[in-house]
């Protein structure tokens, strides 16, 4: 084979399709405070097994499970996961606030398929961010290959992680379930202009899923609410630096899993005609992020 023709091939060949965000818990095992009463679809055991069907039907080669509690024991559970088959990556819990400190709990537990780091900040207004041992911190995770995965909502949050960005610009920052859209409102500002101060720095990049506060206050779902704030951050981030994520099980709370995915993917379809960049979107920009083997 020629050069040429190894050169074609690389370029040709899809990505496989990745879930870039979804979550396993076993509800007797661990606590989780961010469940109301208004979320009695999510209080019971969500496993590999109940994903893997889903996976099957949708047509979805692998997974990156995430964190959802903030403990120590979360990463044994995920640990524990990261062996099945196909989950290709693990985000697992991490305290950015303790700086260089926290290492101790990656080299505590013994993570295969380790690929990025997350806490619950809430509305944490993450001034901490800038000190010097948690930056210290953020360009040792970026060494490791690892990606940090947040939601910043208030200004506060927003400004607090560009400069993040541009402090450690070699660090890959992942803004899950698109940085909180308004859904519920159907309005645009702040979140607008959040976004496209975020798209500024080039190692950030957005999940397109969508998160609880978003579910929880959205009377239903509606494909057609996604399209506005979808073609913001396509505009804004391209394809490059998109990922298609299912939120599952937390979607359920509001779709199936089949109709949020072939929602969200049919929305991108339509926005994006080329197959590369459709490509990139469903797998290759978490592929290449959070570096899938």
């Amino acid at each position: 084979m020629t050069q040429t023709q190894t050169q074609t091939q690389t370029q040709t060949t899809p990505s496989r399709t990745i879930d870039a965000h979804q979550h396993f818990w076993r509800v007797a095992a661990q606590e989780q405070p961010w469940r109301t009463e208004a979320h009695a679809a999510l209080e019971r055991d969500f496993l590999y097994e109940d994903l893997v069907l889903e996976l099957d039907a949708a047509g979805i080669d692998g997974t990156v499970v995430m964190q959802s509690v903030d403990e120590p024991a979360e990463n044994d559970r995920l640990a524990a996961f990261a062996a099945e088959e196909r989950v290709a990556g693990v985000v697992a819990w991490l305290d950015v606030r303790q700086g260089v400190g926290a290492l101790s709990e990656l080299e505590r537990v013994s993570m295969p398929k380790l690929s990025g780091v997350r806490c619950l900040v809430a509305r944490d207004p993450l001034a901490w961010l800038q000190e010097d041992d948690v930056l210290a911190l953020f360009r040792e995770l970026a060494s490791r290959g690892l990606a940090w995965d947040v939601v910043p909502i208030t200004i506060e949050q927003v400004q607090a992680v560009t400069r993040l960005a541009r402090a450690v610009p070699e660090l890959p920052i992942v803004l899950d379930h698109l940085g909180r859209p308004p859904l519920d409102s159907d309005g645009w500002e702040p979140w607008a202009s959040h976004l496209s101060t975020l798209a500024e720095s080039p190692n950030v990049a957005v999940k397109v899923s969508i998160g609880i506060d978003a579910l929880t206050a959205w009377s239903g779902w509606d494909r057609e609410t996604v399209r506005p704030y979808l073609e913001h951050v396509v505009e804004r981030f391209g394809p490059t630096r998109l990922m298609l994520g299912s939120n599952w099980p937390v979607v359920l709370l509001r779709a199936s899993y089949a109709q949020a995915w072939g929602d969200l993917a049919s929305l991108v379809d339509e926005l994006l005609p080329d197959p590369a960049d459709r490509a990139a979107v469903r797998g290759g920009t978490a592929e290449r992020v959070y570096r899938l083997s």
